[in-house]
């Protein structure tokens, strides 16, 4: 094959069929069900290698078997399974801008899911057990969103139209429009939700201690849509076995959850198993942000969401 064609590795049809329209590209497709020999024999010469949605864990693995890689591009925004585990020279770079759309419609339906008190109303129904009474509403409240990327924006502007306010922004570092994350202190007593919309990195990991969660008002809610870790899972659970707070998550520390875990048994929390970007067409939309990472690359430039290293 001639040197002046990239060979990008990909694990399922749509970016097989998305990239081989990119000139300069030839996708090839590996069975990452299968391991190192589900690899083709064109992984002995793949500069780019893209992990599956879901099959992380075990992509490391193959990235190894791959001695010509210079860059594994990812089709999640979370790049924490990869960052300082990539062999030295291989490059990291994230699909941020492709699921935060519906990952904010996953955060809406379970802040009106808690608040609404529909597990408990669907508990009712199927015990026919008919059980008229108020609820909270999500009108009026104030939402604190930690984090004040693309996620956040695309929150932001799905919360809106449910008259709440004041909805407040918090980055690494205050800029307009946007608290900084040492004021989150005073920022947690004065909102009635937050919700937790950051990468995992060593700065996030335990952000939300016990120390963040005893600066949260009696009754306020706490919805993570960001990563396990973020939060204090022992923390967590202290609060919401007192009822003190109210949760819903998208992720847990540990993740699977085990069966035997207390927080499946914990009040006040509603658990969904880490489906905030799972919906149709979420591939279609990775590679939508995919395709021009890869077209850089191939112009000899470095992909627009690098994350680590250089191409």
């Amino acid at each position: 094959m001639s040197e002046d064609i990239l060979t990008v590795l990909v694990p399922d049809e749509v970016g097989e069929r998305e990239l081989d329209r990119v000139d300069g590209v030839r996708a090839v497709r590996y069975d990452e069900s299968a391991g190192v020999d589900g690899l083709p024999p064109e992984a002995a010469e793949a500069e780019v290698f893209v992990p599956g949605f879901l099959g992380q864990d075990a992509a490391r693995e193959l990235i190894a078997a791959c001695p010509r890689l210079r860059l594994v591009q990812l089709l999640s925004a979370g790049a924490e399974k990869f960052v300082g585990m990539l062999p030295d020279g291989v490059a990291l770079s994230d699909c941020k801008g492709a699921h935060g759309g519906v990952t904010a419609e996953w955060v809406l339906a379970a802040i009106l899911a808690v608040l609404r008190e529909i597990p408990e109303f669907v508990r009712h129904q199927v015990a026919a057990h008919w059980d008229q009474h108020l609820t909270d509403t999500l009108t009026g409240k104030s939402v604190l969103l930690v984090g004040a990327g693309d996620l956040a924006e695309q929150t932001r502007r799905r919360l809106e139209p449910f008259d709440v306010g004041p909805i407040t922004l918090v980055g690494t570092r205050a800029r307009d429009g946007v608290h900084g994350v040492d004021e989150l202190p005073d920022l947690l007593g004065r909102h009635d939700i937050t919700v937790l919309l950051v990468p995992l990195t060593d700065a996030t990991h335990g952000l939300v201690d016990a120390a963040f969660l005893a600066a949260m008002p009696d009754g306020a809610l706490l919805v993570n849509a960001a990563r396990g870790p973020v939060v204090d899972t022992d923390a967590l659970l202290a609060e919401l076995t007192s009822q003190r707070l109210r949760a819903v998550v998208d992720v847990t520390d540990p993740e699977p959850l085990p069966a035997d875990h207390p927080l499946w048994r914990a009040p006040n929390l509603l658990i969904t198993p880490h489906v905030g970007g799972s919906v149709p067409g979420h591939l279609d939309r990775a590679y939508r942000i995919v395709v021009p990472q890869i077209e850089a690359v191939v112009r000899g430039e470095d992909p627009p969401n690098l994350v680590v290293g250089q191409y």
